[in-house]
């Protein structure tokens, strides 16, 4: 049916007897030859005995197990059942299995079913399961992660009173 390739498995290769590298064999990574990616960091957790009082602003992942009052921006946001977030959250992925209240922004929203969403929430695609409570708009945009959104007209100048 289907066979798994050996062509990026690590260890000889077939016809010489070289051994396979061990960390402490292995060559630095400046030695590298080709332009391999650098390996992804393991998500950010804010526990769940952590509140925090202020923005959090990433280009990594972060998952969310305490309170947060405040914004927060990354790449992979995960809101954890017993987590509650106060303020705008802005990421390419979010998932939410807790609380946000405020404005969801993200290319990808999924709300569990243990959601529970007080706000808009603005996506490319969206996915709500059955049981998520949320109570708000949702609004479609193709890029939902740019502050851009639908043109809004200024605030109308208040003629000045003394006449």
């Amino acid at each position: 049916m289907f066979s798994k390739s050996k062509i990026n498995e690590p260890g000889p290769k077939t016809g010489t007897s070289e051994k396979p590298a061990t960390p402490d064999t292995a060559k630095p990574a400046g030695d590298f030859q080709g332009s391999a990616a650098k390996p992804k960091p393991p998500a950010s957790v804010l526990s769940s005995d952590l509140h925090i009082k202020g923005n959090i602003k990433t280009t990594g992942d972060i998952l969310v197990e305490g309170q947060v009052e405040g914004d927060i921006r990354a790449h992979l946001l995960t809101v954890g059942e017993g987590a509650t977030i106060k303020g705008e959250v802005m990421a390419d992925d979010v998932v939410v299995n807790g609380r946000v209240v405020g404005r969801v922004r993200g290319l990808k929203v999924r709300l569990t079913s243990s959601a529970r969403v007080e706000g808009d929430i603005i996506h490319k695609t969206i996915a709500i399961e059955s049981g998520a409570h949320f109570e708000g708009s949702v609004q479609r945009q193709d890029d939902p992660i740019s502050r851009s959104g639908p043109a809004t007209k200024p605030a109308a100048a208040k003629p000045d009173a003394k006449a």
